[in-house]
């Protein structure tokens, strides 16, 4: 891996902007409070005398508090160090521990104002905030030796946690300054570091801080949570989505030893038992009858065909759904005449988040203010939703965030369904007494959220040179933000089913362009899943040009490289580059291999990948992936290389196996022997190059995922001259 040293633009994308903006709008009209309401009520925690984001021990031991939660991701690690290297901290004394729930004090500008980890923002959403904390705190603390000292400020130094007079030789820690420093009034605007000067943030140096922990078993994770005279509840959920209780018989539940007590709750039937395997063993007693008038009975595959007759015109758009216009310019009915290059149509199955920690979540209410211990992604969402179930305002709701075995956008979303279940169980055991709720991996599967079904139908027409001269392009998806309360503010468009064509370099080259979205309603619940629309947006645009590239005769990079030219497309064209480079893209492959190429920009990064594959057994085998990024500053250059890791690795899975199935409404994944992922001996060599630059941080948790699958698509494109125009690759 080269050494990173490089990031691009932090502000926010329209996504990011209005998935929890509208989310907190129109939440907390269903509790009666606006939104400065629930963004000024905060908790009762206040900020210490170094600021919300610093402690201090008589130690030397730094304490950074980080408002995102920590799920696997690193960011906690790229926090600190933030304020570390303003700081001139000691590294190995910076420690982390998460921040309360309090939008006032921690909330996410990136996220509309509400504290939440998400859309890839935690980095450059805090750049700045932890920036400032760690300066400010460093003057503060030299204010206080120039005064100890009675020596000029301009001639204390600080370095290494160690706050220096050279003329004197004196010198104190941070640790025997700290009282003194507390006194001082913090700078409303410190003098921050010329990038050029940082010594640990782009450095290896920067590691996870929560790795020892997580090895030796001692880092607490909501399973782990054990409080005197704690329940642990279970709920039976409807096997169709939007099915409800008609009757339950509870009589065997009861007689299991452990079970203390049967009762409905909106979502389903809880049972409440002495521990996990009482109330698991006291639901599988259950005998539920379901109303399913209002269920969702369709299959899958029914749902995939209708998408394909409304993009082929083979059905009116359903009552209340219309189509809506995106990147539309010139002449639309040229678009759809002439001869086309390529015209083609895409179908991408149901997901699900997978994370290897199902969901989980612990709850006191009735005794004082609900109070909550779990994985919290979306603390103040999560406050909102759990004030109406509780009765409560959402700033007394209290959530302590502890570690969560990965997310992928699941532990977030508008109905904070598995915490609003906890919460109305634990309303009903009532007196304060705290009740676990664990949902199985099989609970998650069958009864989560989803990524959701989609159809793409693209047509172009080339000019001489073989470019892109027209491009028709039809989505027909499940909208995400059609989930948002009532009451939510509304955009002409639900960007999340579009970002990554919408603005693409290739429609910006492309003279007339004819793109528009439908999102007829279905009964699965859909979410955002990591990298949002990009997981289809992506593939779709990058296996087209392929194609194209293909029909005119020439290299995918070189084609690329032409049509970024054209775009002024600057950073893809550099992260191209730097990939095939890196790649020996111009040398012939090792024996039996082919090369794909893929570029995608999403959460503010570029990222570009070569993949090198092979068929083993008619399946794809996916060897070496080399991976160039611009995400702006490199904070950890080791963790950046982890998170493309990572997310490439998740990406190939979806695209290889990944798919959640209905029959009659009725998902029929449970567990991952049917729901596979992939596996250790099939996971690939990823290596990662980082793009120098002085920009700002930007997103580095999603952009990895959605260009795996395209390039692969496009090895196998090299491969047998056809296509690969649905997911997964390899069918069960």
């Amino acid at each position: 891996m080269n050494k990173p040293v490089a990031n691009l633009s932090a502000a926010p994308t329209r996504r990011q902007a209005l998935v929890v903006g509208a989310t907190l709008a129109g939440s907390s009209l269903l509790v009666g409070c606006s939104l400065p309401d629930v963004l000024s009520y905060g908790s009762r925690v206040e900020p210490g005398a170094f600021g919300p984001f610093l402690k201090f021990d008589p130690d030397g031991t730094v304490t950074v508090l980080s408002k995102h939660i920590e799920f696997g991701q690193g960011n906690h690690a790229g926090l600190a160090a933030i304020a570390a290297e303003e700081l001139d901290a000691d590294w190995t004394k910076v420690k982390v521990e998460q921040a309360p729930a309090n939008a006032k004090l921690y909330g996410n500008a990136m996220m509309g104002g509400t504290q939440g980890t998400g859309g890839s923002s935690a980095i450059s959403d805090s750049w700045m905030k932890m920036r400032k904390a760690g300066a400010a705190a460093r003057a503060m603390f030299v204010q206080a030796a120039a005064a100890k000292w009675s020596v000029p400020a301009a001639e204390i130094t600080v370095e290494n946690g160690l706050v220096r007079h050279a003329g004197s030789g004196r010198s104190l820690g941070f640790g025997e300054l700290v009282a003194d420093a507390a006194k001082v009034t913090p700078p409303e605007a410190p003098t921050l570091k010329n990038p050029s000067a940082f010594t640990l943030v782009g450095t290896d140096r920067v590691r996870r801080k929560d790795s020892a922990a997580k090895s030796n078993g001692t880092a607490r994770f909501t399973q782990d949570v054990r409080l005197p005279d704690m329940l642990t509840a279970m709920v039976a959920h409807p096997p169709r989505f939007g099915a409800k209780v008609a009757s339950f018989d509870a009589a065997a539940a009861r007689k299991v030893p452990g079970v203390v007590d049967v009762f409905q709750i909106p979502s389903g039937v809880a049972v409440v038992a002495s521990s996990t395997w009482a109330a698991k063993t006291g639901r599988d007693a259950l005998k539920v009858t379901w109303d399913e008038s209002k269920a969702e009975t369709r299959s899958s595959a029914t749902l995939a065909q209708q998408f394909r007759d409304y993009a082929a015109g083979k059905a009116a758009a359903p009552a209340k759904t219309e189509w809506k216009a995106f990147d539309a310019k010139g002449d639309a009915a040229q678009a759809a005449g002439g001869t086309a290059a390529v015209d083609v149509t895409y179908d991408f199955p149901y997901l699900a988040h997978a994370t290897m920690e199902p969901m989980n979540c612990v709850a006191m209410v009735g005794k004082g203010p609900p109070r909550l211990v779990y994985g919290a992604q979306g603390q103040t969402l999560d406050q909102i939703n759990v004030a109406r179930a509780a009765t409560a305002l959402p700033g007394s709701v209290e959530i302590e965030t502890l570690f969560a075995g990965g997310s992928f956008g699941r532990r977030s979303n508008f109905q904070s369904d598995f915490v609003v279940e906890c919460v109305q169980i634990a309303k009903k055991v009532g007196k304060g007494r705290p009740v676990k709720l664990v949902w199985t991996r099989e609970d998650d599967m069958r009864a989560g959220y989803y990524r959701p079904l989609v159809h793409h139908a693209v047509r172009v027409t080339v000019d001489k040179d073989g470019f892109p001269a027209t491009w028709r392009h039809r989505i027909v998806t499940q909208s995400i933000m059609k989930g948002a309360p009532p009451g939510a503010p509304t955009a002409e468009i639900d960007f999340t089913a579009v970002e990554g064509s919408m603005g693409s370099p290739y429609l910006k080259a492309t003279p007339v362009v004819d793109g528009q979205l439908l999102t007829p309603d279905a009964g699965v619940p859909v979410l955002w899943w990591r990298s949002v629309g990009a997981t289809h947006t992506a593939y779709v645009m990058e296996h087209t040009i392929d194609q194209l590239a293909r029909k005119a005769g020439k290299d995918p990079v070189a084609y690329r490289r032409a049509l970024y030219q054209k775009a002024g497309a600057k950073r893809h064209l550099a992260v191209l580059d730097l990939a095939a480079e890196k790649a020996g893209w111009t040398a012939p492959p090792p024996a039996g291999w082919t090369r794909g190429v893929a570029v995608h920009e999403s959460f503010g990064s570029v990222v570009a990948q070569v993949a090198e594959v092979r068929l083993e057994n008619g399946a794809p085998k996916v060897g070496r992936v080399v991976t160039a990024i611009d995400c702006g500053i490199a904070i950890s250059p080791n963790q950046i290389a982890a998170q493309m890791e990572g997310g490439t690795c998740y990406g190939l899975s979806a695209a290889l196996f990944g798919a959640v199935t209905l029959t009659d409404g009725v998902v029929d994944q449970v567990n991952f022997d049917s729901y596979r992922v992939l596996r250790n001996s099939e996971a690939p060599t990823v290596e990662t190059y980082i793009v120098p630059s002085a920009a700002p941080p930007s997103g580095v948790g999603e952009p990895g995922t959605p260009v795996i699958g395209p390039a692969v698509a496009n090895a196998l494109l090299a491969i047998s001259g056809q296509p690969v125009l649905s997911q997964p690759f390899v069918k069960a």
